[in-house]
């Protein structure tokens, strides 16, 4: 699979997140075998209006290639959006038909938008006008199981000139509850001829490639499966390759955490990172020896200096005795 010159040859994508996959974060997950990120998402209103806030969202890593997730219901103010953001020089723009929170669907964003194929293909086609780089699409299965039109959305993102779709396995409805299915995931392959990707419960090599095998989709996108666990993404590209997967060790888990550290410090400025941080690092003590006393230390992390510590104390216990 290739996106804009960008070739994924595992098929391994970073799945946007909000809070989550900023600048530090996506280059910890390339590192380790992610082929293909995204941004958090964006508000393509905002961006319109001038919001400060853009810039640290959009803007890449030395040398990243990245797409950029605008959300929106307005096809004007996103395809606005959209030829603003190019000044990043993004691989694709990504647009969000997916997000389930309250304060998007309520807006009429998001996955909102799947109650309106109509409009979905409308602000795909008024996207790709205002740009050179390919448009893609992030959605669900549909807005609950009485709607369950993924394959309707598709066809139209499709026809309005998307350049791919990716299909997260649950209805607006089930927000990130029980698990996700593949059988509308599998019915949009075979009925769309642009690329298609699998996301939702990605955990380990096994479950990329089962999905793959059940679906036939060209890729698999990680999301919360990342979460505290970037080198996951070295795990999937060895299952996918056929060759051995050699673990982790303790000590490039620590250089990896306290590589992201630095680079948050470094990009945001402490008093913005280190409250930031302090949910990664829950996330990266799950399943460690003593992690609730982890988590515990995590809640009054102030300084770059304390979080670093917390990370050795993870991954080294011993020297934290």
């Amino acid at each position: 699979m290739e996106i804009n010159g960008l070739k994924l040859k595992n098929g391994l994508m970073l799945a946007p997140m909000a809070g989550v996959t900023d600048m530090a974060f996506r280059a910890l997950c390339a590192e380790f075998g992610a082929e293909y990120c995204i941004t958090e998402m964006i508000s393509a209103k905002a961006v319109c209006f001038g919001d400060k806030k853009t810039a640290a969202l959009a803007r890449p890593a030395e040398g990243e290639r990245v797409a950029i997730q605008i959300f929106g219901s307005e096809p004007y103010y996103m395809a606005k959006a959209a030829a603003e953001l190019l000044k990043y020089a993004p691989v694709a723009i990504d647009i969000n038909m997916g997000c389930p929170v309250p304060k998007c669907v309520k807006s009429g964003e998001g996955s909102a938008l799947m109650k309106n194929p109509e409009l979905c293909g409308r602000i795909v086609a008024e996207v790709k006008s205002a740009v050179n780089v390919p448009v893609g699409v992030k959605m669900r299965t549909g807005f609950d199981d009485a709607h369950k039109n993924a394959l309707e959305v598709a066809k139209r993102v499709e026809d309005a000139g998307a350049a791919y779709v990716c299909v997260h396995g649950r209805t607006r409805a089930q927000m990130y509850s029980g698990c996700a299915e593949r059988d509308t995931l599998k019915s949009v392959k075979a009925a769309l001829s642009i690329p298609v990707i699998g996301n939702g419960d990605i955990k380990c090599g096994a479950d990329a490639v089962s999905m793959v095998a059940e679906t036939g989709c060209d890729a698999v996108a990680v999301g919360r499966g990342a979460m505290g666990r970037p080198w996951m993404f070295a795990e999937l590209a060895a299952v996918i390759e056929g060759r051995e997967y050699i673990p982790t060790t303790a000590e490039e888990k620590y250089a990896a955490v306290a590589k992201h550290i630095r680079a948050a410090v470094a990009n945001k400025g402490a008093h913005v990172a280190i409250p930031e941080l302090r949910k990664h690092l829950a996330w990266y003590s799950k399943g460690l020896y003593g992690s609730a006393a982890l988590r515990n230390r995590v809640t009054s992390v102030c300084t770059e200096r304390e979080a670093l510590d917390v990370a050795e104390a993870m991954f080294f216990p011993e020297k934290a005795e």
